[in-house]
């Protein structure tokens, strides 16, 4: 952090919140300190928009914050990339074999994102996963490419199997990746009533293990897949019914997020074995699918954390495609389309949750009223003098003494012995030794330990409008850490040290862990905010697409968010292409089961009987129901 002798300048915010780490040069500050947008058009040519530019559209347009914001030049750009590296490592490394990119419908299946993914996809033959029927119902009716392939994961029933033939009839790539032995019997039965003859995958329970937040997925006790005794169990009984021609494809899956690529070879060079061992058994093959795994660099730190990854895309790639040829050259067996199902990588550059701060509680504590009075308990006087005497090199001994006599003075007053205004007295002369405590840790070399989280408790709370269980669950569910970083003001100093709260009553609707490139940050720097400003203070939270809005719920009834799409344009501007209103009141409290015109007429009736008492006036009444009917058209948020 700058003192206050040194200019700050957008480079250093640039620096602070490591935008040009984790942005993979997606997005940067402006001259201006906004943070900027930047993707290639359909053209070709880069175009660079502000993003405070776009949510004064917004605003123009009658939507109020929070948003989630799309921006359908990211997901292009992440599907070409993807493509267009595997091509080059494909070319390079003189591999045999094709790329099949393939999207996950689960991580975000909104139909906006789908569509856009199927439309743009096409001229790469990108396809579609379902792991559901409805899931499979929507790529069924999506997929836009009979070169695409629709893969089948998950339970699959009767309805299930005869919607994936019916597609496999009408000229769509449809593979069944069987889970389960049983699964096998289902789907040659229903092949045969229906006369289809099925694409058929085994997916395959890897030993390998990848590290990171889904190490349970891989593994020799993850949940899916079939273990090798299993997998040859499945082969003989394919052979026996006459249908062994009809295996297609190996699947495996080693967990999403997958950060260490040392895990992402393993798993590929184990997973070369078994394909192998399928081909000296007599199946035809063709196809290896790698199951998800590319990860998001989160905190742009480029290591093997949780939130990050140690590897380019281009390593991914290059990795892959050499470790199936290692596995494969020595015999006649022909290299396999690749396919991986990519679905975070895709999809969570190309969504922001925007929202402003509503009001903050600032870590200021009030001045100390000195002299104290003749009666006060000794134990405050020694608060007093413990603030006084305070000094770098006592701090540890002021710390304690400190903590001492405040909870001797707690102890007096719920006694009786102390006065309540002699506890608050201890309390602000308690918080100014922690403030002073704070102020001397930054000069010190070495830090004591009992001092690490004096950050935390001295930090700020800025109150968001936002729900955190509705639009980044995974924050409170997973401890999930996303670039959070205000989108103006960027050429002034961030002088305050603060957690964000959303507005649900919930003392875990917090976020209290913040993206860093060495470590965790407890506390986030931003700018002292003034609730009587006319400008808001907005924040932007970046990389959401994936998961966010699909797992959000509605603790205290907070909806889905207002969600705006723009399309880069080659001249620097933006075009709205679609908007979506968030849900109001009334929409909410129709999903748990009340109905708004029931509400409506018992509270008439409620403001009826208040004139009959004379308790108000029948003005009175009109203007308590008109409050009420716009309560219920309302936004669950809080509105401008």
């Amino acid at each position: 952090m700058a003192t206050n002798l040194e200019k700050w300048t957008t480079e250093k915010s640039a620096d602070l919140y490591a935008v040009r780490d984790w942005g993979a040069g997606f997005f940067d500050i402006s001259p201006k300190g906004e943070v900027l947008v930047k993707a290639h058009t359909e053209t070709g040519e880069e175009s660079t928009v502000s993003l405070m530019d776009i949510v004064s559209g917004i605003r123009e347009r009658g939507l109020d914050l929070p948003i989630v914001l799309r921006i359908t030049n990211l997901l292009h750009e992440r599907i070409r990339a993807l493509h267009e590296t595997f091509r080059r490592s494909i070319q390079k490394t003189g591999y045999k074999g094709d790329y099949r990119g393939v999207y996950p419908i689960k991580v975000n299946q909104q139909e906006a994102i789908v569509e856009e993914i199927t439309g743009f996809g096409k001229m790469y033959h990108h396809g579609l996963e379902a792991g559901s029927k409805a899931e499979l119902l929507v790529a069924i009716g999506k997929l836009k490419d009979p070169d695409a392939c629709l893969v089948c994961n998950g339970y699959k029933d009767e309805e299930f199997i005869d919607l994936g033939l019916y597609a496999t009839l009408m000229g769509i790539k449809c593979i069944f990746v069987v889970e389960m032995p049983s699964e096998v019997d289902s789907i040659i039965a229903r092949s045969r009533a229906l006369k289809v003859k099925p694409n058929i995958g085994l997916r395959i329970k890897l030993s390998t293990r990848a590290g990171g937040q889904w190490a349970e997925s891989g593994g020799d006790r993850s949940v899916f897949g079939l273990t090798t005794a299993e997998i040859l169990r499945v082969v003989d009984h394919i052979r026996e019914e006459g249908m062994l021609d009809c295996l297609k494809l190996l699947h495996y899956h080693i967990g999403s997020q997958i950060p260490n690529i040392r895990d992402i070879r393993a798993g590929v060079q184990e997973a070369c074995r078994v394909y192998r061992g399928l081909v000296e058994e007599g199946a035809p093959m063709g196809f290896l699918d790698l199951g998800g795994g590319l990860a998001v660099d989160y905190d742009g730190s480029h290591t093997n954390f949780a939130s990050s990854r140690n590897y380019s895309l281009d390593e991914y790639c290059t990795d892959i495609v050499e470790a199936i040829m290692t596995a494969l050259d020595d015999t006649d067996i022909p290299h396999p389309t690749i396919i991986t199902e990519s679905g975070r990588a895709t999809v969570a550059y190309s969504s922001i949750l925007l929202f402003s701060i509503l009001d903050v509680s600032k870590f200021e504590p009030p001045e100390i009223d000195e002299p104290l009075p003749k009666d006060a308990p000794e134990a405050l006087v020694n608060l007093l003098y413990t603030y006084n005497a305070i000094t770098i090199r006592n701090t540890q001994e002021s710390y304690n003494d400190a903590l001492f006599y405040r909870d001797e003075l707690g102890q007096l007053f719920r006694a009786g012995r102390a006065s309540l205004r002699q506890r608050a007295t201890g309390d602000v002369i308690f918080w100014h030794i922690i403030q002073r405590i704070a102020a001397l840790i930054k000069k010190m070399k070495h830090v004591p330990e009992e001092f690490e989280n004096f950050d935390v408790i001295t930090s700020d709370i800025y109150y968001c409008n936002f729900s955190l269980f509705q639009s980044l669950p995974d924050v409170w569910a997973i401890d999930q850490l996303f670039p959070i970083m205000p989108i103006h003001r960027l050429n002034e100093n961030p002088t305050r040290e603060a957690i964000l709260s959303d507005i649900t009553c919930d003392c875990d609707g917090k976020i209290d862990k913040f993206i860093d490139l060495r470590d965790v940050r407890r506390t986030l720097p931003l700018h002292p905010f003034d609730a009587d400003a006319d400008d808001e203070y907005i924040l932007g939270t970046f990389l959401v697409g994936a998961y966010q809005e699909t797992l959000g719920d509605l603790h205290n009834l907070l909806g889905d968010t207002n969600v705006v799409t723009v399309k880069l344009m080659p001249d620097n501007t933006f075009v709205f292409e679609e908007e979506l209103e968030g849900d109001s009141v009334s929409d909410v409290l129709t999903y748990v089961e009340y109905e708004p015109k029931e509400l409506y007429t018992c509270f008439r009736r409620k403001a009826e009987s208040a004139v009959r008492a004379g308790v108000i006036t029948p003005n009175q009444r009109r203007a308590i129901m008109d409050a009420f009917a716009n309560g219920l058209r309302g936004y669950t948020y809080f509105e401008r």
